[in-house]
């Protein structure tokens, strides 16, 4: 397969249907969208075809935290990942799902040709499960203390404090994230993908370009080390597709994930009628790229490529690979409201702004991105309003008012316009390479000259003398030729822009006919283009960033408050309410209550729920404690001097936000209904609760 093949099938990673697009997962779709309009523009044959993933226990886990169904909240979130994606001009043939027939056909398909080609095995292991969720429970889902250094509350794969991984097994103290019961271990029998009988073919397909050179480096590190079986089932419940022949057993969702590209391919491919089993195979003369991140290589790269090869099928011919998205120099931080959702940035500029942006500093290497907010409202202001529609607004006033909108027949500067259709080679080696800065930078080099040619022109200039009007048309429609080209070099940057300037142009922005000047045709009356844009609407995208996180954590509050009253509800109803187990006097003699004095109190700003209190516990005994009260109490600093109940004799605790010393009492039913214990006047800090 090569670059020549005229049908080319692209596709981005499937976002997951637990939650919203956000400006670091748009990234990766604009940068595959900019590619194919451009191949478009060459007249090849694509097909730009998406899906939701949603398949999995977070989904699973998210619908009965909510009271929902799974199907329920993936088709509610399938709509919105439509809908943001339509938003920013991403021009999919097809987006689909992969809780699909096609996809379980094509998975199960894959799977039993595996299976009877000898590369599934099948083992007992051992794993963490929950007793009271009678369920087996993926790392994620499993916290604990580290191993390491000791930090509480860590998940089950690494530490966020030390950076260790390890086993759930490891942890010390571990706790179902689910049910919060003790996991212990139980075996179970699974299914295995045998990856290591494809280390050669894998190194060969890597060998062969398919991936970029410095991944490849990476991936050695696993052939250095003995690829190992891949565990694709998970035992029920799960919400996923049962693997066939087995009662309790599912394919784990990384199997089934990148099936859905096919999927997606196959159900658009039915539709229009042409036969999709010919792309799948082997010899097929088609291309297939996928768009992906960098935190994902590992499944596109060794198990998806050795489980089509390992079925008779055709395999990728590219991984285009990128990296993270920060803002302002740091990773997306909810708790600054900089993790900012695809649709929230909508409600405040036009999405070709960030279009523009992120093509202005992408590359085809694997560099992380920055969207450094103030230079994202320079850049823009700059670039697409000064230099470039600016151009046309500059010059298209004085066709329309004195030449009745019609172009001159002949051209000021043919040789400006030539140098500027000469530069089509290096700019499509641009776009097919990926070096999307490069190009842009190129063009507004361009944009410069055009600029520069109208100020020593001064066509204002020139409008008040009517001996030289053909001397203005010639010079202004020269302008509105060389916009053309530069407006033809970004469309695949800037559709919506590209579309709106056609029509005023009343031509079309095609590639092959960049060499042909408009001459004596007519065009509209000019109108705005592009807006400016402020730093205002970016502080007003942050605040409602940070609403949009409030409202999330209301949404889910409401729904587990809304599952615990129903179990309530439904355990009065089989046997009255449960009266709760008897302690004895000695028990309550164990804990040691105490009155406190709020010295002072404050929010924790990494934290959604959290406060940091100061605690005087008399005799010059100050001790700090963490409650997790926030939701009740939204100015802190007005608890100062009052007086709460603390158990003074519980262990400390080792936080990500420090160490806490103590529990102080409150009652309610949650969120906002939290209610610190205190009591009568006359107490003294220190004195015991008896």
């Amino acid at each position: 397969m090569t670059e020549q093949s005229n049908t080319l099938l692209v596709t981005c990673a499937l976002p997951y249907a637990n939650g919203s697009i956000h400006l670091g997962h748009i990234l990766e779709h604009i940068q595959a969208d900019i590619y194919v309009r451009f191949q478009r523009m060459l007249g090849r044959q694509v097909y730009f075809v998406c899906a939701d993933d949603q398949h999995g226990t977070p989904i699973m886990i998210k619908a009965q935290k909510l009271g929902r169904t799974p199907e329920d909240i993936i088709g509610e979130m399938e709509n919105e990942h439509r809908r943001d994606f339509a938003g920013f001009e991403i021009s999919y043939d097809h987006y689909y799902r992969t809780n699909s027939p096609e996809n379980r056909e094509i998975s199960e398909k894959l799977y039993t040709t595996l299976r009877d080609r000898g590369y599934i095995q099948v083992k007992k292991i051992s794993q963490l499960f929950d007793p009271e969720k009678k369920m087996f429970l993926p790392d994620r889902f499993v916290k604990g203390t580290c191993p390491k250094c000791h930090a509480e509350d860590q998940y089950g794969d690494n530490c966020e404090c030390c950076g260790a991984t390890y086993s759930p097994a490891d942890l010390i103290n571990p706790r179902s994230v689910i049910s919060g019961a003790t996991p212990v271990m139980q075996e179970s029998e699974h299914y295995f993908f045998d990856l290591p009988q494809f280390d050669a073919f894998l190194k060969d397909w890597i060998a062969s370009g398919s991936i970029p050179r410095e991944m490849a480096n990476k991936l050695q590190e696993w052939f250095d080390s003995g690829l190992q079986q891949w565990d694709i089932s998970r035992d029920a419940p799960y919400f996923g597709f049962q693997i066939p022949g087995t009662e309790n057993k599912y394919f784990y969702v990384w199997l089934d994930a990148p099936v859905g590209y096919l999927a997606s391919f196959k159900n658009f491919m039915d539709s229009k009628g042409i036969c999709f089993e010919d792309f799948l195979k082997q010899d097929s003369d088609s291309e297939m790229v996928h768009f992906i991140g960098k935190d994902i290589l590992y499944f596109h790269s060794l198990f998806w490529p050795a489980m089509l090869h390992g079925a008779g099928c055709r395999v990728p011919d590219h991984l285009y690979v990128h990296g993270y998205v920060t803002v302002n120099g740091a990773k997306m931080s909810k708790s600054k409201g900089t993790f900012i959702k695809a649709a929230t940035y909508l409600k405040h500029f036009d999405p070709e702004c960030l279009r523009y942006y992120y093509a202005s500093k992408m590359n085809g290497k694997i560099d992380d991105l920055d969207l450094n907010l103030p230079d994202f409202v320079a850049r823009t202001n700059s670039d697409l309003v000064n230099k470039l529609v600016n151009l046309a607004s500059r010059t298209a006033v004085f066709i329309t008012r004195k030449f009745q909108g019609r172009l001159a027949d002949t051209l000021d500067a043919p040789e400006l316009l030539e140098s500027f259709t000469a530069a089509k080679e290096e700019i499509a080696a641009g776009y097919q390479s990926r070096e999307y800065s490069a190009l842009i930078r190129k063009v507004m080099d361009l944009a410069d000259s055009a600029n520069r040619y109208v100020d020593e022109k001064e066509p204002w200039v020139l409008a008040k003398d009517a001996g030289r009007d053909a001397e203005l048309q010639r010079i202004c429609t020269t302008c509105l030729n060389l916009y053309r080209v530069l407006i033809t070099y970004l469309s695949p940057v800037l559709p919506k822009l590209a579309r709106d300037s056609a029509a005023f142009l009343k031509t079309d922005l095609d590639w092959n006919s960049l060499d042909r000047a408009l001459l004596g045709t007519e065009i509209s009356p000019f109108k705005a283009l592009f807006k400016r844009i402020d730093m205002k609407s970016v502080e007003a995208m942050i605040n409602d960033s940070l609403q949009d996180l409030k409202d999330l954590s209301a949404q889910e509050s409401k729904g587990s408050a809304s599952r615990k009253s129903e179990k309530k509800e439904k355990k009065a109803e089989q046997s009255g309410e449960a009266a709760p187990e008897t302690v004895t006097i000695d028990d309550f003699a164990r804990l040691d209550l105490r009155a406190a004095r709020v010295i002072s109190c404050e929010e924790v700003p990494e934290s959604d729920k959290l406060l940091k209190f100061r605690l005087d516990l008399g005799n010059g005994e100050e001790r700090q404690v963490f409650s997790g009260i926030k939701s009740a109490y939204p100015d802190p600093a007005a608890l100062s001097g009052r007086f709460v109940i603390m158990i003074y004799n519980l262990a400390p605790r080792k936080m990500r936000f420090g160490i806490s010393e103590g529990m102080i009492l409150s009652a309610g039913s949650g969120n906002k209904d939290i209610f610190l214990l205190s009591a009568d006047a006359g107490v003294k800090p220190g004195d015991r609760v008896a």
